[in-house]
């Protein structure tokens, strides 16, 4: 175990003891529909995104169904999601793009491959990213993969588990020394600190339980601020 691992283990060790171990869906959701509902969530809030997503569910039977519908219906349904004509692309490309290789609109086949694999797979495809892919191999795949959004790698780089400047870069760094079986775990507690506690700006220090393990230099110690409880939707209970 190098020093970053062990470090890591440490702080997921403090994150449990303030959180807990964050519930996971006893059926892990389907890989097509875990991919399409991280898409509707991009720069947008969990309630929206969720609107956005049933209401795509509930019209439709199928995901091969899309592929015959105009674009100007699926960004209507979508629109609660914003940025919904390019969300809408996103989607119906990857829906084609699935369709014309396999003659199949399914993700399953991705379960036989490796998690590199995967990442390129996913990731040439457009409007998908690396955290989007991380998080079908994570919340759907069961793959010991800890995505990255801009919470992640905030934190990871304020207790100096990563020296990076932007959240793909903490992807692949952080995910180099992950320990195992933790992913799910150390992403929900990363994600809770960051929300209410590391903020971006004012974070709520003395709040923290990492304080001591954080080298952070703009740390702030008025206990006047109060921490936030901002809950969150996590994408394998879609």
């Amino acid at each position: 175990m190098n020093e970053i691992e062990a470090l890591i283990i440490k702080i997921n060790d403090l994150l449990l003891a303030k959180y807990g171990i964050p519930e996971r869906a006893l059926i892990p959701p389907d890989p097509l529909d875990l991919l399409i509902a991280t898409i509707l969530s991009q720069n947008t809030n969990d309630g929206n995104s969720y609107k956005a997503y049933n209401n795509l569910k509930s019209t439709f039977g199928k995901w091969d169904e899309i592929l015959e519908i105009p674009d100007s219906e699926i960004a209507e349904l979508i629109k609660p999601a914003g940025l919904s004509n390019q969300k809408t692309k996103a989607i119906k490309n990857i829906l084609n793009y699935l369709y014309e290789t396999n003659k199949k609109v399914s993700l399953d086949y991705l379960r036989n491959l490796n998690n590199d694999e995967i990442v390129e797979i996913l990731t040439t495809q457009k409007g998908i990213g690396i955290k989007t892919a991380s998080c079908v191999l994570l919340f759907s795949l069961l793959r010991n993969v800890c995505p990255v959004d801009t919470h992640v790698h905030r934190v990871v780089n304020r207790l100096q588990i990563v020296n990076t400047k932007n959240p793909e870069e903490s992807f692949y760094e952080l995910n180099k020394n992950l320990p195992q079986n933790i992913a799910h775990q150390f992403h929900t507690n990363l994600i809770k600190l960051g929300r209410n506690v590391c903020r971006p700006t004012n974070p709520v220090c003395v709040n923290c339980p990492l304080i001591n393990e954080c080298t952070f230099t703009g740390k702030n110690l008025d206990n006047k601020n109060n921490s936030q409880n901002r809950e969150f939707l996590l994408l394998d209970n879609i």
